[in-house]
Parts: structure tokens; C-alpha cells; sequence
């Protein structure tokens, strides 16, 4: 008995991720009755190999799934205005639902004025204010994918959500505030942290649900956290320093194995050691990060359905 209670669970993202997948595949092939292919165009400015990586995976699944698909490419010379013509062609075309900007993108290029250009129908990313202002009222619409696939992974692991204390450690437009929005939307009573909160501890040992999402290695150690809580690690750090690896893998054969051929390892913002006093969590990888693409493909067909006035409920 004392095992089980102790024994905390692990939350596999990449299983969830390929659930949703194929729900979306259910939805494209019943859309194609209809006439309807959804549609997403990428632009990728430049050649960032990390990007170009991130993007090409992100196609692949588009086919996997029977989405149409184009990547677009332009040069790291391309002006902000250049690039407004190329989002105001995309926005006008009725094949395409959805248009993701893959960032960063070069300094001199205005990315606040880019985002903001996409039309709210066709922005997948959920980043436009528009689409930022339906998460707050509750409204249908497209949300961050990444906040979204917390939501994903907490539900579809019946782990509760309304009447929890919730604390997001982390402020950010892309993650931390939808993220907070999305958990106050189902009923958690939520606290938003970030680098400048006095105390952290203080809050984190408080939250039955606890997200990460900081950017910062290990951040949130053991005893920041509260027995039993849900540990949802959002980061993604690349550690290159074999004792840091030491330090937060101690004795671990295959992390020293991975260290040594690849000269880094992926380290979350909860500590490794901080998992055992949790009830349940998302690793590092294989959690969270996991949905992200999954998530936009969700969207992707939401905005096709949304466009054209059908129901985005489930029969």
C-alpha cells in the first residue's frame, strides 16, 4: 500500500498527443464529406536550423493527418512591409484556415505587427488580441496550443481541475497567462507567479496544481512543492555543464549515456527530484511539449469549422 501512495504518475504526453491526433484525423476525413480540406500555411523567414526542424515536422503531420499544407519561405532579407503583403494574400485565400509565423524572427522585421495582422479566423497560434480577449470571456475561438495541451493532458487524465489551488510560475503572453486563463476558465482558483514574486515558495507549496513555465533549469525544486501535488513542467532546457547533469541526475546511467553522446541533456523547470513528492507529472521530455504540434493541428480544424459557421462540439 505505502508503494502505490508514493508512487507518483507519470502523465504521458506523447500517448495524449496521438489520441488527439487521431481525433483530428476522424475530423478531417468527415470534413472531406463535405468538401472542406482544412488548410495551414507556415512562414518561415530564413534558415534557423532549430525552425526549420520545428516547421518540417509540423508539415509532416499536416499530411499524416489530411491537412493541406505550405510552407513558405522567405529570405532573412525580407522587410516587415513585404512580409504584411505576404499575411494580407494568406488572410484573403479561402483554401487556407490557418497561418502560423515561426519565430523568432530576424530584428529588423515588426513582430508584434506581424501577429496582429493575421486575421483572429486563421490565427492557429492564438496569439492575436482578439483571440486573446475570447479566451478571457470564454468565448469560441483559437487558443495557445501549448496552454491548450495542459488543458488536454490534466482532463484527459481525470485529474481535477475546478476547486483546485493552481499557481503558474511564469508570466509570459505565449504560455503563462492563456495557461492561467484557461485554469481559472475550469473553475481553479488560480495564482500567477514570475521573477519578481517575493516568497515563491511560499505560493508554490500551496498549489495542488503547479505549473512551470519560467525557462529556467530545474527551477522549482522538492521542497517547493506541496505532497501529492500535479507537476506540469512546460520547460525545455538544454544542459550542457556534465555537473549540473550530475546534479540533477545523480546516478542516472541512460542520462549519462545521452550526455555523453550529444554533449547536452533536456532538463524541465522542475527539478528532477521534485517529481517524487508529486502525485502525478508531465517529464521532460515526452510531457507537455508533446501536444504543442498536436494542438495546432487541432486548431487548425477548429478555424475551418469556425470560418465556415459549422459546430465545433463533439456529437
Amino acid at each position: 500500500m505505502k508503494q502505490m501512495t508514493n508512487t507518483p504518475r507519470i502523465l504521458d504526453g506523447v500517448a495524449i498527443a496521438a489520441e488527439i491526433k487521431a481525433e483530428v484525423a476522424g475530423e478531417v476525413k468527415e470534413l472531406a464529406v463535405r468538401g472542406i480540406t482544412p488548410g495551414l500555411a507556415v512562414i518561415l523567414v530564413g534558415e534557423v536550423p532549430a525552425s526549420q526542424i520545428y516547421v518540417r515536422s509540423k508539415v509532416k503531420t499536416c499530411g499524416e493527418l489530411g491537412i493541406y499544407s505550405e510552407m513558405l519561405t522567405p529570405p532573412e532579407s525580407i522587410t516587415t512591409e513585404e512580409m504584411l503583403a505576404l499575411v494580407a494574400d494568406l488572410n484573403a485565400r479561402e483554401d487556407i484556415d490557418g497561418i502560423l509565423i515561426q519565430l523568432p524572427l530576424p530584428r529588423h522585421v515588426d513582430t508584434k505587427r506581424l501577429l496582429e495582422a493575421v486575421s483572429p479566423d486563421k490565427d492557429v497560434d492564438g496569439f492575436h488580441p482578439v483571440n486573446v480577449g475570447r479566451l478571457q470571456s470564454g468565448q469560441p475561438g483559437l487558443a495557445p496550443c501549448t496552454p491548450a495541451g495542459i488543458i488536454e493532458i490534466l482532463k484527459r487524465s481525470n485529474l481535477p481541475i475546478a476547486g483546485q489551488n493552481a499557481v503558474v510560475v511564469g508570466r509570459s503572453d505565449i504560455v503563462g497567462k492563456p495557461a492561467a486563463m484557461m485554469l481559472l476558465n475550469a473553475s481553479a482558483t488560480v495564482t500567477v507567479c514570475h521573477s519578481k514574486t517575493k516568497d515563491l515558495a511560499r505560493f508554490t507549496r500551496e498549489a495542488d496544481l503547479l505549473v512551470a513555465a519560467i525557462g529556467r533549469p530545474g527551477f522549482v525544486t522538492a521542497d517547493m512543492v506541496k505532497p501529492g501535488a500535479t507537476l506540469i513542467d512546460v520547460g525545455i532546457n538544454r544542459v550542457t555543464d556534465a555537473a549540473e547533469v550530475e546534479g540533477f541526475f545523480p546516478g542516472d546511467a541512460a542520462r549519462a549515456a545521452t550526455f555523453a553522446k550529444r554533449s547536452s541533456v533536456v532538463v524541465g523547470d522542475i527539478h528532477p527530484a521534485a517529481f517524487a513528492v508529486s502525485g502525478a507529472y508531465t517529464p521532460v521530455p515526452g510531457g507537455v511539449g508533446a501536444l504543442t504540434i498536436a494542438m495546432l493541428m487541432k486548431n487548425t480544424v477548429t478555424a475551418a469549422k469556425l470560418r465556415r459557421g459549422l459546430s465545433t462540439e463533439k456529437d
